[in-house]
């Protein structure tokens, strides 16, 4: 097909079978085949490069239309299944959502190794033993806090790959104390997902920092544009570089993630990391299920607060000491906001916007 040549945009329907989105899948992923869009899009037509259109939920600002070519997704499930050693015949679960590019990932890798994503997103009982997966924390939590069927699926796996968000110091201890292989990875959907394993980038693939330890990634598994803002995709790349909203740390020649640029709080004219604000909680309190999140303030620019889900009580004293012996007097929370649920966009992440939200509501 011709760099410039239009190929026909297909939306994927929520109610194929596995099989069926495989098949579907190669389809695109070949030079023939109508290209497939996981959610609404606009375009009837793509680039013809283009082989699948993911919309990202947009944690903040609207969402995008990412462009992915097959070289991209390719290169990237590959380079996935080198690192875990996977080999023609070897088998991947799928827990993930197919609407997001973790879930695709899973798909594009059993179609190099010549297999059948075995499905599980609505699994109920024994599971069946697969070689490898790929879950959020939340899925390791429920494995660890009672879910004995899921716990031992992922035990009897070679390795799981666990991303989407942040995973804490604790939970991981706790997963391998319990003999699971956990492999975590970071990435996006404009890097056709997880593009760093254990902090050590895939192969054809690279990582460097930039101007206030922003990470940015550049190598083959990078998507082709967004399709409802080429200026914005055009901001982001940088001679072959893609700008992301991370920042971090290169230590020892592995790449470890702090936390996003956009998620720092600057609390009395003090910058607090979200990030490393749940990290220490989380490792303190290892059962709490709870977000960090800020609220505009004229007292101090931006408070802090915290939302605790679930029917846990947690001691609102003790932590407020904590995170002032840990950070200082600015990261004294502002305010607790009880949940019943995180509110979550995309695959694990928190929707920050939506608590601020919800407790400015619960405050008037």
């Amino acid at each position: 097909m011709e760099q410039n040549a239009q190929r026909e945009l297909s939306a994927a329907n929520p109610e194929w079978s596995v099989r069926e989105l495989m098949a579907r899948l190669a389809g695109a992923l070949s030079p023939i085949g109508p290209a497939l869009s996981l959610g609404k899009s606009e375009a009837n037509f793509v680039a013809g490069e283009i082989s699948l259109v993911v919309a990202t939920t947009g944690s903040t600002g609207s969402a995008k239309e990412v462009g992915l070519s097959a070289a991209a997704l390719i290169a990237s499930a590959q380079a996935s299944n080198k690192y875990l050693g996977a080999s023609v015949g070897d088998t991947w679960s799928l827990l993930l959502p197919t609407t997001h590019v973790a879930g695709i990932n899973v798909l594009v890798r059993c179609l190099e190794l010549k297999t059948e994503a075995m499905d599980l997103r609505k699994h109920q009982g024994e599971y069946p033993q697969v070689d490898f997966t790929s879950i959020v924390p939340t899925h390791l939590f429920r494995a660890l806090n009672g879910d004995a069927h899921l716990l031992k699926h992922l035990v009897d796996a070679k390795a799981v790959l666990v991303g989407g968000a942040a995973l804490s110091d604790a939970l991981k201890a706790q997963a391998s104390t319990a003999g699971i292989n956990i492999v975590t990875t970071y990435g996006m959907t404009e890097t056709s997902g997880g593009c760093v394993y254990n902090g050590q980038v895939l192969a054809g693939v690279e990582v460097k920092l930039i101007e206030e330890s922003r990470i940015a990634i550049k190598g083959a598994v990078l998507a082709t544009s967004y399709l409802n803002d080429e200026t914005l995709w055009n901001e982001q790349m940088q001679d072959g570089w893609f700008l992301t909203s991370d920042f971090g740390r290169i230590d020892d020649g592995k790449l470890i993630v702090e936390g996003r640029v956009d998620d720092v709080l600057i609390v009395g004219g003090v910058n607090l990391s979200i990030a490393a604000i749940e990290r220490f909680v989380q490792n303190r309190y290892p059962a709490l299920t709870f977000a960090a999140f800020g609220v505009k303030s004229a007292q101090w620019g931006d408070s802090l607060h915290l939302a605790i889900a679930g029917d846990v009580l947690a001691d609102e004293k003790k932590i407020t000491e904590f995170l002032i012996e840990g950070f200082g007097p600015e990261a004294k929370p502002r305010g607790f906001l009880a949940i019943s649920e995180l509110p979550l966009i995309g695959i694990g992440k928190v929707d920050r916007k939506k608590l601020a939200q919800l407790q400015q509501e619960a405050t008037h």
